[in-house]
């Protein structure tokens, strides 16, 4: 089966690079499916688990939001902060998730303290930490 180069580039790291049979990501405009010789494509990104296959194995890979340009024979990824899972401290990510959420609550309960951006922070703190679990398979239920 014909592959394709996959890097993921945070900042400060190669966060990932390995060469893949699909990568499914999530773009601002909806999930996309991407494998060797797909048409040039450059997205912006949201926060979730990628998942990149490799001989019928998903990996996933945390990601923070960023871009993602495609060519036919390679994929970059620029993110803003990216994890693999064995990076992830998951009850860091929990007790994330849950701020994340009782501060939204709060926001509901007294409106008169929220601000347009305070919400926006406290989703997208929410959608970071629900990504990071889900790379790490952790339930959030």
């Amino acid at each position: 089966m014909a592959k394709i180069k996959l890097e993921i580039i945070s900042p400060n790291k190669v966060v990932y690079s390995a060469d893949i049979d699909m990568l499914i990501v999530r773009s601002i405009a909806g999930d996309l499916g991407i494998m060797p010789k797909h048409a040039p494509l450059l997205a912006g990104l949201v926060p979730h688990a990628m998942r990149a296959m490799i001989d019928g194995t998903e990996n996933l890979i945390a990601v923070s939001g960023g871009f993602i340009q495609v060519q036919p024979d390679k994929i970059i990824v620029l993110a803003s902060a990216a994890e693999l899972p064995i990076e992830i401290d998951i009850n860091r990510a929990k007790k994330a998730y849950e701020r994340a959420q009782k501060r939204l609550e709060s926001f509901k309960e007294n409106p008169e303290v929220k601000s347009d951006v305070d919400t926006l922070r406290a989703r997208a703190a929410l959608e970071r930490a629900k990504a990071r679990l889900k790379a790490t398979k952790t339930d959030i239920g």
